[in-house]
């Protein structure tokens, strides 16, 4: 069997409040392998803890504990980098650049000249529906056209390993149609796909196979079509809130927290 693209072992992340100071713990033990070509998702409630995870995938924070690799090296490695790309959930943009100037950018960070840039940034302009806006001021841009200008720079160095944070944030049903059918001529190309979602029809879509993560912990993990079994995405919902619950209830009887339970209307 090939090595995995992502091993995490035991992970664990701690924190400090800006308030008092106190230390809390935003991921607990983790452990999750992605192979190759795999889409992976992983959903949780606001604040479990799927940003942080992605953050430290891409080396942006250090772990407290654990073991991380990703794509053989360990986060943040430049050897990784270069075969990486991410859409952050609020990526930032040059508001004065052109669609094209910001590509172009970005391009060259990546090393990519000539002929070739041209290429690459027409290439994914098309792939994304921004040809006709590559001269138009990002400023002036929708959020649905930032989102997929967003994608366009996560695929500028042709990736072998794409983080996507909540990449449907925001979007209406329009702008989340196209950023689903980037991310399914993605799976197509072969490429493994990592991303956080709320949006569990479009999650039922795309993965292969999900997380589940509350409170820091992985709480559940299976394949898409283990979960639902009759093709129907509120298989995918009722499996989420059932595991949720649970996990509640198991904290209530703690005594430490305030439990929550998750109504099917509250879920997207």
């Amino acid at each position: 069997m090939t090595e995995p693209v992502i091993h995490v072992h035991g992970l664990v992340k701690d924190h400090v409040s800006n308030f008092l100071r106190k230390r809390f713990r935003a991921l607990d033990g983790l452990n999750l392998t992605v192979q190759k070509g795999e889409t992976f998702g992983l959903l949780g409630p606001n604040g479990a803890g799927k940003t942080t995870t992605q953050k430290l995938l891409l080396g942006l924070l250090k772990p407290t504990s654990g073991v991380v690799q990703v794509l053989g090296h360990e986060p943040g490695d430049h050897r990784a980098l270069a075969r990486i790309g991410f859409l952050p959930e609020n990526p930032y943009f040059y508001a004065y650049l052109t669609a094209y100037e910001f590509l172009d950018f970005f391009a060259a960070l990546f090393d990519i000249h000539g002929a070739r840039r041209k290429e690459r940034i027409a290439e994914l302009l098309k792939l994304v529906n921004l040809t006709e806006a590559r001269d138009r001021p990002v400023r002036k841009f929708s959020k649905g056209m930032m989102q997929r200008l967003g994608v366009a720079q996560a695929l500028l160095n042709d990736p072998d390993l794409v983080f996507f944070d909540e990449p449907n944030s925001g979007l209406d049903p329009i702008g989340r149609r196209d950023i689903r059918n980037i991310m399914l001529s993605l799976k197509e190309q072969g490429k493994t796909i990592f991303f956080n979602s709320h949006m569990l029809p479009d999650v039922r879509d795309i993965c292969d196979r999900v997380g589940v993560l509350h409170r820091g912990k992985l709480i559940g993990e299976g394949t898409v079509d283990e979960i639902c079994s009759g093709g129907n995405y509120q298989d995918l919902e009722e499996y989420f809130m059932t595991l949720i619950n649970a996990a509640e209830d198991e904290y209530r009887k703690t005594g430490n927290v305030t439990p929550y339970h998750i109504e099917r209307e509250g879920v997207r």
